[in-house]
């Protein structure tokens, strides 16, 4: 699946690390997945905050000189697709500010529901808002409040807040990592494995961070809880009541790299199981089983095994385009999905053919592919989903289109199968969706799929959350 969900965002930190920017920046490389609209690295030397922000994929904006300017032994990073907020650079993170106790940066992973309410309680206060991200709510919340330390004012400020964050703080001495209660969003904590940095920490969006600057991985940040790196070593502390975990199950469907382990499973074996229940549920008369690559691969690969049928690649990618084109102003037809896929006439002509995918939103590109597929001699193309049908917004930090763009908002599974021109279209089942767990749905949020939306949203975006949440949360 590809340029179906605009991706979510990914954070990362490191304190007690001599090349800590660095670090960073390799992290972020890592997470470039979850986000590529905009990257940035926030250090700390003790005695300033050294920021560089700048739109673009990492690659491009870090070279050796500005990660020799990014100074200290602490840094935060961010990478950036907007869910909330205007894809300009005034809202690309770590967004840094001075206030009362001092300069600070924070770097958000999630999507705040109730953030245009604050917004405009906090403006008609005073507050004077310089992006339109909900990200800065949070910096305005700490900036007013009347706590006397740091680690007070963040607790206070979350506890006003409602939706998903994986949040980083630094300051000119440390470092704070928070997660919402619910869970919503994943984050990680690490150490580095090198003796002379056994005080190095390392919090990521993703296990796959850790792995590329071999760093140890010790365990998930727990969902209400906020870590704090400072002088005197790490403090764990959980201020919130208990509420029901809301873990985001699309995580595991897409947006995770395939290498992480998430929620204490491998994200490519979960996919794997995904695609044998799929092939058990909705099993096909048919020559091959063929992916949509690269997020189908795996669901492709368990479908293969559990059918019986040869997996072949009949869709190959291209992993070098840009995020623009200059499409020729004779048409090519189907030239969004061409420039990123070819089929291969060798392996599908004449043959009848399994495709796999993560998802279908809006239909338009599964119905290309699907053509693409018979233009290049397939006798059958049955359509086969990894998940179920994808039938109402995510408010949580992924910027899914709106109910009337979903397809399967609106239409029957019969109905989608038509416009797309497959020959057979089945979903994997709720139930089926969670056989990685022994169909244990407790503790994840699949309200894409179901509309149950453990903190609750009305049409004009605004927060009804939810009571027990609330009352929880009050205690």
């Amino acid at each position: 699946m590809f340029d179906k969900f605009k991706e979510e965002c990914g954070v990362m930190g490191v304190y007690g690390h001599p090349e800590a920017a660095n670090m960073v920046y390799l992290g972020l490389y890592a997470l470039q997945h979850r986000g590529q609209e905009s990257s940035g690295i926030v250090s700390s030397d003790g005695k300033a905050l050294i920021s560089h922000r700048q739109m673009g994929l990492v690659a491009d904006i870090f070279k050796e000189d500005v990660i020799k300017r990014l100074e200290g032994s602490m840094a935060i990073g961010h990478n950036r697709y907007s869910t909330t907020g205007q894809s300009h650079l005034k809202n690309a993170q770590p967004l840094v500010v001075e206030y009362a106790l001092g300069p600070i940066a924070v770097a958000h992973n999630g999507n705040l529901v109730n953030a245009q309410l604050l917004r405009e309680e906090l403006e008609a206060s005073g507050s004077i808002f310089q992006s339109t991200s909900d990200t800065e709510v949070i910096i305005h919340l700490i900036a007013t409040s009347r706590e006397t330390s740091l680690l007070a004012r963040v607790i206070e400020a979350l506890r006003r807040v409602r939706g998903a964050y994986s949040l980083l703080f630094l300051t000119l001495d440390c470092m704070i990592a928070a997660r919402d209660p619910m869970g919503f969003r994943p984050l990680v904590l690490g150490k580095f494995k090198d003796g002379r940095d056994r005080d190095g920490y390392v919090v990521a969006s993703e296990t796959c961070a850790l792995d590329l600057i071999e760093a140890q991985y010790l365990r998930e940040v727990e969902p209400g809880e906020i870590l704090s790196f400072g002088p005197k070593g790490i403090e764990s502390i959980k201020p919130f009541p208990p509420v029901p975990h809301a873990k985001c199950i699309f995580e595991y469907i897409y947006f995770s790299r395939p290498d992480s382990n998430l929620y204490g499973r491998n994200v490519y074996q979960v996919r794997k199981e995904l695609g044998r229940q799929l092939a058990r549920e909705s099993p096909v008369a048919a020559d091959l089983v063929t992916p949509v690559p690269d997020s189908g691969v795996p669901a492709a690969i368990g479908y293969a095994e559990e059918s019986g049928l040869p997996l072949e690649f009949g869709l190959i990618r291209n992993h070098y385009v840009g995020r623009t084109f200059i499409e020729p102003q004779q048409s090519i037809r189907h030239f969004g999905v061409k420039i990123k896929l070819n089929a291969q006439r060798e392996v599908l002509e004449g043959k009848r053919v399994v495709v796999v995918d993560d998802s279908i939103v809006r239909g338009t590109t599964s119905q290309k592919i699907v053509t693409m597929l018979r233009d290049s001699g397939a006798k059958e193309v049955h359509m086969r989903i990894s998940s179920p049908p994808t039938i109402s917004p995510c408010y949580y930090g992924i910027d899914t289109p709106t109910h009337k763009e979903l397809i399967a908002s609106s239409n029957s599974v019969e109905e989608i199968r038509k416009f797309i021109g497959a020959d057979s279209l089945a979903y994997l089942s709720r139930e089926g969706m969670y056989i990685f767990v022994q169909g244990k749905s407790e503790g994840f949020c699949d309200a894409c799929f179901t509309r149950n939306y453990p903190v609750h949203i009305d049409d004009e975006g605004h927060t009804r959350q939810l009571h027990l949440f609330d009352a929880l949360q009050q205690r």
